[in-house]
Formats: C-alpha cells, structure tokens, sequence
C-alpha cells in the first residue's frame, strides 16, 4: 500500500485530493501535519494560459479527529496564482476545509455534534 492510500483512509478526500504532505511532527501529545496546496488550476484558467502560480499564502491551522488519542493539527498553506493579462492574484476556494465560524474540521463538528 502506497503513502497516499494510508492517508486517504485518515483525511478527509478534499484534504487528500488537493494537497501535498510536506511535514509530519509527533510531539507527543498532538501530531501536526504541514500541506501544501497542489499546483492545479482550472481548466478554464489552463486554457486561457496566462495564470501562472504565485507563491503562498501563510499557513492556516485546522484541528482535525484525533488519532489513537493525540490531538491532530493540520497547517495548511494555500497556493496563490497570477492571471498576467489583468494583474489579478487569487487562491481558488475550497468550501469544505473548516467548518464556518471554527478552525475545525467538518467531520470533526459532526462528530462532536453527535457526542451531546
């Protein structure tokens, strides 16, 4: 089993889909794990051909479920992109990475939800 199917079976798909692992840390009682957003683009943005990447964002913290009792961190850097026609610089969005008005996970909000 390849590195990315084990993630596949912790993270949630959109984490797993569009980033990259570039760190992991266990300081014991929490696992902190840093990713970067893939270098994809919209297939609209490919063919117009002049968006180009543009570094990154700083890093945004999301507590996820905890595994095997450590509290579980993710630092999530998003890629930034230039459109050279119109000066333009933007992220594309990702609805689904926090939980509006928290820095939790979706699943996570759910699940603690569920435990009241």
């Amino acid at each position: 089993m390849k590195q990315w199917q084990v993630l596949q079976t912790v993270f949630p798909s959109v984490i797993t889909e569009n980033f990259e692992f570039t760190d992991y840390r266990d300081n014991g009682d929490s696992l902190e794990y840093w990713l970067e957003e893939r270098e994809y683009m919209s297939r609209e943005d490919y063919k117009r051909g002049t968006v180009h990447p543009y570094g990154f964002t700083e890093y945004k913290t999301i507590q996820d479920f905890p595994i095997r009792g450590k509290a579980v961190y993710l630092y999530i850097r998003r890629r930034k992109w230039i459109d050279r026609s119109t000066g333009e610089i933007f992220t594309y969005a990702f609805d689904n990475l926090t939980e509006p008005g928290s820095k939790l996970s979706p699943e996570f909000v759910a699940f603690l939800k569920d435990e009241d």
